[in-house]
């Protein structure tokens, strides 16, 4: 028998409280109420409702479904689900891993940047929930109620750091979660997002699914951004061998039947020399891998936005 209460934060004050790994496992939980608190849910759940906060601080494992923000305000989240919702809220900083499209709506003063964090429990978690750590749209946020003249939100300084919004939980119990919050050991890999580029040479590199999909996609994340080269998006989706054909073009008989064994993993690089360099670490590190990658900086901007816009049309975007 479930009681709603081991679900629920209701009323306090001052208090920092959380549920470790393992205690939600997927339910529903309800936070509400709560004023100067430290909240963490360390933990996978369906869905989660945050009504009537003020001045928390909160970290949200994995949701499954959508997390729903109401009538809350001054609050700084972690945020890692599936649909992003806040309707009447004032200043929320968000840390955001959203695989659709953020929601706003009547709500002003709203700041987002893009998840980062890592525990050892986490990565199962986002397998737990149906997330995948590179689908993640924290930066191309909608607002349903825009008023002319005026922006609801923004972005965060890119030098913004998770700890000095979130900071880590200091009661013994939460303690006991080895949390990293150092970016280069996040989960999700640190994307750019809608942030202006640098440079106007960006390079695709697409890994199709197998045993060390995820792995080999961070090693090239790690040995490119290693080198100055940006990560502005990641992408995992289903392909078929239609979609093959407009995105890789003359190469997609090469790729189509790698398409059938699941999902494929995209990132898109930027800046001054990324197709070369993109090129020869995958002839160096991946070699007996097949790897999709831009061929030219003249093809490169046509191949993200072939791939993009399939993959935004697929999503639902």
């Amino acid at each position: 028998q479930i009681d709603p209460k081991d679900y629920t934060f209701s009323g306090l004050k001052n208090e920092t409280v959380g549920r470790l790994p393992g205690k939600v496992a997927g339910q529903q939980f309800v936070i509400q109420d709560c004023e100067d608190c430290k909240i963490y849910i360390f933990d996978h759940s369906a869905t989660v409702t945050i009504d009537d906060c003020v001045n928390c601080q909160i970290f949200l494992g994995p949701i499954k479904g959508s997390v729903f923000f109401r009538d809350c305000k001054d609050c700084k989240c972690v945020v890692a689900c599936q649909q992003f919702r806040t309707r009447d809220c004032r200043k929320l900083e968000v840390f955001l891993c959203c695989a659709t499209q953020p929601i706003i709506e009547s709500s002003t003063g709203m700041k987002f940047g893009c998840f980062q964090y890592y525990y050892p429990e986490l990565a199962l978690q986002f397998k737990d929930a149906g997330l995948s750590i590179f689908n993640n749209t924290w930066s191309n946020i909608h607002d349903f109620t825009p008023a002319s003249g005026e922006n609801n939100w923004g972005l965060l300084p890119e030098t913004a750091v998770v700890q000095d919004y979130v900071p880590l939980p200091s009661s013994e119990e939460l303690k006991a979660v080895r949390v990293s919050t150092d970016a280069t050991k996040s989960i999700i890999p640190i994307t750019r997002g809608q942030r202006q580029k640098n440079s106007d040479e960006s390079c695709l590199a697409v890994f199709f699914a197998g045993d060390y999909t995820t792995a080999n996609a961070r090693k090239l994340i790690d040995e490119m951004t290693s080198k100055g080269f940006q990560l502005v998006q990641t992408k995992e989706v289903l392909m078929k061998a239609e979609d093959a054909h407009r995105v890789f073009q003359q190469s997609a008989l090469e790729f189509i039947p790698l398409l059938e064994k699941g999902p494929v993993v995209a990132l898109e690089f930027n800046g001054d020399g990324a197709v070369e360099q993109c090129q020869s670490t995958i002839n160096e590190v991946f070699s007996g891998t097949k790897v999709f990658v831009s061929e030219s900086k003249a093809s490169a901007s046509q191949d993200v936005d072939n791939f993009y816009n399939f993959a935004d049309i697929q999503m639902g975007m």
